[in-house]
């Protein structure tokens, strides 16, 4: 199976989040819950867009393997950002994992109606919220099979006979 731990390699992870004590309590959950990773951080969807795109002080950057993306923050928020990468035709692939504290149905089903992968909402409980960095691990970064990069004459528009 090609993903991150079966390829002995650590996953990148790009977490946007405008709230350092999220931020904080994200990336500690993480290394509670023993997730070999490359956790990056930026504040906005602005943020967000340049590392994607590799743009100025993120020309260097891998491309992250999983994006985690809060909904509520400054400048460009989660669902415009989600929107744009769901549009770029290098991104569109990228899995995008909703984090954040909303509950909210509307919210939900907005999420969901970008072609966000999942909706998670984030645990109060140290704990739980470690449960929860865990559980995904063990889908999304062990079990699911991720795209490393755009595939070079793949298209939608293809059609195989058989």
């Amino acid at each position: 199976m090609p993903n991150g731990k079966s390829l002995g390699r650590i996953v990148e992870i790009l977490l946007v989040e405008d709230s350092p004590s999220d931020a904080l309590l994200t990336k500690q959950a993480l290394k509670l819950g023993k997730v070999k990773n490359k956790l990056h951080h930026v504040e906005d969807g602005v943020e967000a867009l340049a590392f994607l795109r590799k743009e100025g002080d993120y020309a260097e950057m891998a491309r992250p393997d999983v994006v985690l993306l809060d909904l509520n923050m400054p400048r460009k928020n989660g669902r415009e950002v989600l929107q744009e990468i769901r549009a770029d035709e290098n991104l569109k692939t990228l899995p995008v994992i909703v984090l954040t504290t909303s509950d909210d149905e509307r919210d939900v089903h907005d999420a969901y109606g970008l072609s966000a992968n999942c909706y998670i909402t984030k645990p109060v409980d140290m704990a739980q919220f470690t449960a929860a960095m865990v559980a995904l691990d063990q889908f999304w970064l062990t079990w699911v099979m991720l795209p490393t990069q755009q595939v070079q004459g793949s298209n939608d528009d293809k059609h195989f006979s058989g």
